[in-house]
């Protein structure tokens, strides 16, 4: 295994200079999140897009979707394989499918997806609920419910980020020096339950609170590499682990339409704090700062540029290490396209993403993308981020319901030390 995680000590802050870093390094991640808002809009009162010309554009006869291509061809709309239902203009969305990616191996989904409005408003936002169900070549099986809802007036947010999942995987260990070749097999169950209530503070800014809970059971290695302590068991390994605690949100987003944004800004800071006194089996808290820019490239075009920048900073205590800052294990697992999840883990991870949108044919039926990413790992707050990891690749887009602008996306993505592989979403990765 790599040398560097000989002298590891995750989550310890052993010095006043140590510390003073941790604060620094915080410090300034809310200052790049003040500065990203302040330059996303003119105006925090402005939304980029308004639903009204959404509406316009995706009541467009110019526009087609898999449902119209079945149509074309004659099927029976009993018949389809994809289901597309408007019911007091709410859009939905089903798509059965077979797919491949590197964590899962080929595995079999059904994924489900809902917008909807929750008043008649040219300036209101889109709501959304997303789920699935998945079984894998590896026994895995995935139950994600994740639900973005707007009251009306946008006076409240409401966030939930509810998932069950039984699953054989691989680990690779710690650090950013970690090879496709370290992995082996590991095999948990695992439920997290996260629920957040934002209220408005002013126009498109929203902060509020939230209890998140992580459990963690039947935790073991299953193959590990003979005649070593691997790094899982330096760190910790416990057959099960219970994270709950509270998590402090402050959010901006002026983006019109979430399954899909051409146009606009969003900025999210979240800060977890995990007590003994709550459950936890242990103390700790960590930070995420979310940022994400749309626009259109070249002005007046269909073709989109969309950055993205993700930060996981564990800021005391000692996590679970099934809960560190790991590539691929963000809320919606999209990080990292071209490595296999947890390919990479830390106690502290910042990543970076870009990606060109546009049409292969004009009425939006297929779509292109091209991305590339960077992510950067430190194993405490007194050591500096060291190596930055490259990753790429490009995707197809099919689009699924024109009326939501939801695409079946398909990537190929590749990274160092050989990795590569298919990875699938239905609606945009950011």
């Amino acid at each position: 295994m790599p040398t560097i995680i000989t002298s590891l000590r995750p989550g310890l802050l052993t010095s006043k200079q140590s510390q003073h870093r941790c604060v620094q390094n915080y410090l300034h991640s809310i200052t790049y999140l003040l500065l990203f808002v302040f330059l996303s809009n003119n105006s925090f009162g402005q939304t980029i897009d308004s639903v009204s010309q959404i509406r316009d554009t995706l009541s467009s006869s110019t526009e087609r979707d898999v449902t119209d291509l079945f149509r074309k061809l004659g099927h029976p709309s009993g018949k389809l394989t994809l289901v597309e239902v408007q019911k007091d203009h709410a859009q939905f969305s089903l798509v059965p499918a077979v797919g491949y990616t590197l964590q899962t191996g080929f595995a079999v989904l059904l994924a489900a997806n809902t917008v909807f409005y929750t008043e008649k408003n040219s300036k209101s936002k889109l709501s959304t609920v997303t789920a699935s169900v998945t079984y894998s070549q590896y026994n895995q099986v995935i139950l994600p419910l994740a639900a973005d809802i707007w009251t009306r007036g946008e006076k409240y947010n409401v966030l939930s980020d509810f998932r069950y999942m039984s699953y054989p995987s691989k680990t690779f260990g710690l650090g950013d020096t970690t090879k496709n070749s370290d992995g082996y097999g590991i095999n948990f169950n695992y439920v997290k339950l996260h629920q957040s209530v934002l209220r408005k503070i002013s126009s498109n800014i929203y902060g509020g609170l939230g209890y998140y809970l992580d459990l963690l059971w039947n935790v073991e290695e299953t193959n590990p590499p003979p005649g070593t302590i691997t790094d899982f068991k330096k760190y910790g390994l416990y057959t099960s682990e219970k994270a709950s605690g509270f998590c402090f949100q402050v959010l901006f987003d002026n983006r019109a339409n979430q399954v899909n944004s051409t146009n606009g800004a969003f900025a999210s800071i979240r800060y977890r704090v995990n007590d003994e006194l709550m459950g936890s089996t242990a103390s700790w808290q960590s930070s995420i700062i979310d940022l994400r820019k749309y626009f259109e490239f070249p002005t007046g075009s269909k073709n989109t540029v969309a950055l993205w920048s993700y930060n996981w900073f564990t800021t005391t205590g000692k996590p679970p290490y099934l809960l560190l800052p790991s590539i691929g294990w963000d809320d919606n697992f999209n990080t990292g396209r071209g490595y296999i999840q947890g390919r990479y883990r830390a106690n502290n991870m910042s990543y970076l993403e870009c990606e060109y949108r546009f049409n292969l044919m004009r009425n939006g039926l297929l779509g292109c993308v091209v991305f590339s990413n960077l992510q950067t790992y430190s194993t405490e707050f007194s050591e500096l981020y060291n190596r930055l990891i490259p990753g790429g690749g490009m995707g197809l887009r099919v689009k699924v319901n024109k009326n939501s602008q939801t695409n079946l996306c398909i990537d190929y993505g590749f990274g160092e030390d050989g990795s590569r592989g298919f990875f699938i979403n239905l609606g945009e990765v950011f």
